[in-house]
């Protein structure tokens, strides 16, 4: 439960502290004292988005700190996942800077708003009189019936096959549509296909035969010039052979007087016989190098083939257009396996139809167990408000398709008087018979949500009298098992506080303040004397007060 909240800097709060008791406390206070402020500080530690706008101005950041006993809540699993120490006095801070950026802490560990807000949501329920317009949402009203029934594990596996049944119908619509287009390709892919695989393409192809061409072109030059390097080398007296024949004589001759490190004879011999190697295969390609218009023809109308196709593909490269015809040949295999993958599919889809369909019906079946049982409480509820004859009914009706919450819709009919059909509650329902109505769907749901903590910020809008008088004891009831704080403008409801909190506004020179007080006895019976008859209450007034403190004690 809620032990204590502190916040500095925002809005008109400068600094601000309340500690809270368990039980029924009351906030009350004149209209724009700063309860709203203190509710929208709160709500920044249950995940809301901050706005730098809040900050106090002449400061660049807010904290509001919360401290939370989990004394008896269970939570350990939550601080374990989380990977955040747990200690029984939690203490959870939000800060937010000027550049609208925010933190959160958790026991002084930084933690994300998801994780924030799932922890908070655990602790505490904030009902303002605007969430009763929700009343009349049927996702709402399917919420409270689920709360009541307890369908939570129910819920958590339907939800769970609803995913996979989504994932693979989307699967097989998408392999469907893939297949649909591919097939309407499959013609023009499997030509493309024959024409690349009859043109037998080899990856060093092009270069191979662009370089045979350029030979191919010019074969009488280069014949020419082979028979001129031929005879320079190999001539029958002046050639390059015949001179080192002759000069390794002449070696041989004074060899044995040239010095033994010079190794001239070695070395023109070794010269000798590189050189006749060179002209014996010089002169073979001499021989072998012959125009041959059959072979060039080949050759070029072989480059035409490989230029056009690069060209249709907009490549540049064999290795490209083999790399395209691997992916045709892999994608024309694929077309022949879509409808085997399908039929796969379709085989998931229809077991996961089946289980959806159980899964469904066993939400159907708990959420109808528990319909009665929630007619009359409210009923009950509603007559001890002072709707006597209110009549409720809770319809549930099969939705045409699966929906993230099962297959049924829920439509909660309200009538207030004996012989009025019961209606859709946002076509019936005044603001005082909502703020009952939403009242008493809180009370009927305390049980079954397990909250530490929820706090009525002015839910009670429309009515006076007897019934806020009945609002209050019903929420003290509440206030048995679960730590209930108001915010009210009743004197009937701020009378059956255990704890009264006054909020007030305080001007000085520069700024104007909000401040917040723990009321002692005798100033709690001047606030609700003030709160029944306006400031300076007469002795008649404050004699109403004592009256209505000591009844809701009764």
């Amino acid at each position: 439960m809620l032990r204590h909240l502190e916040i500095r800097n925002y809005a008109l709060i400068e600094h601000l502290e309340i500690d809270f008791s368990n039980g029924f406390s009351v906030m009350t206070g004149e209209t724009g004292a700063g309860k709203s402020i203190i509710m929208g500080a709160l709500s920044l530690v249950l995940g809301q988005r901050a706005d730098a706008k809040s900050i106090q101005e002449g400061y660049t950041k807010c904290v509001v700190e919360t401290t939370f006993d989990l004394s008896f809540y269970h939570l350990e699993e939550f601080f374990e996942e989380a990977d955040i120490d747990f200690e029984k006095q939690c203490i959870i801070r939000r800060e937010v800077h000027a550049n609208s950026k925010s933190r959160a802490f958790i026991n002084d560990t930084p933690v994300t708003l998801q994780q924030l807000k799932s922890l908070t949501e655990k602790l505490i329920d904030i009902h303002s009189q605007h969430e009763s317009l929700l009343l009349s949402e049927s996702s709402f009203q399917l919420d409270i019936v689920d709360s009541v029934a307890a369908t939570k594990s129910e819920l958590a596996h339907y939800q769970e096959v609803y995913k996979q049944f989504k994932d693979t119908k989307k699967a097989y619509e998408e392999l469907s549509a893939k297949a649909e287009q591919w097939k309407s390709e499959r013609d023009y892919d499997q030509f493309q296909f024959n024409q690349l695989n009859e043109a037998g393409l080899s990856e060093n192809e092009q270069t191979e035969l662009e370089t045979e061409l350029d030979l191919l072109n010019h074969t009488e030059e280069v014949k020419t010039e082979l028979s001129a390097i031929v005879t320079y080398l190999d001539g029958d007296e002046t050639g390059i052979q015949p001179q080192l024949t002759k000069a390794l004589q002449a070696v041989n001759r004074i060899d044995k007087f040239l010095p033994a490190e010079t190794h001239a004879h070695d070395r023109i011999e070794s010269a000798l016989i590189d050189l006749k190697d060179l002209t014996k295969e010089l002169s073979e390609k001499l021989y072998d190098t012959d125009f041959n218009p059959e072979r060039k023809q080949f050759v070029e109308d072989r480059l035409n083939t490989i230029y056009t196709l690069q060209q249709k593909h907009h490549v540049a490269t064999i290795a490209e257009l083999l790399e395209l015809y691997h992916n045709l040949e892999e994608k024309l295999l694929q077309i022949e396996a879509f409808d085997n993958e399908l039929g796969e599919l379709q085989k998931q889809i229809d077991k996961l139809l089946q289980q959806l369909n159980e899964a469904a019906d066993q939400l159907t079946q708990k959420r109808k167990n528990v319909l009665t049982f929630i007619e009359q409480e409210l009923i009950d509820k509603l007559t001890s408000l002072g709707i006597s004859n209110a009549r409720i009914l809770v319809e549930l009706t099969p939705t045409e398709n699966f929906l993230p919450s099962g297959k049924d819709h829920v439509d909660f009919l309200f009538a207030a008087n004996k012989n009025a059909t019961p209606q859709p509650i946002a076509n019936v329902a005044s603001g005082g018979e909502m703020s009952r109505l939403m009242l008493s769907i809180k009370s009927l749901l305390i049980n079954t949500s397990g909250l530490p903590t929820i706090i009525f910020d002015e839910i009670d809008t429309g009515v006076s009298g007897e019934i806020a008088h009945k609002m209050g004891e019903i929420m003290r009831q509440i206030s048995n098992n679960t730590q209930v704080i108001a915010i009210t403008h009743l004197p009937q409801i701020a009378a059956k506080g255990t704890a009264h909190y006054k909020v007030f506004k305080q001007d000085n020179e520069k700024t104007t303040q909000t401040h917040i007080v723990l009321l002692k006895p005798q100033e709690r019976l001047l606030e609700i004397a003030e709160m029944l008859s306006g400031k300076n209450p007469s002795q008649a007034a404050i004699d109403n007060a004592a009256e209505l403190i000591k009844n809701s004690k009764q």
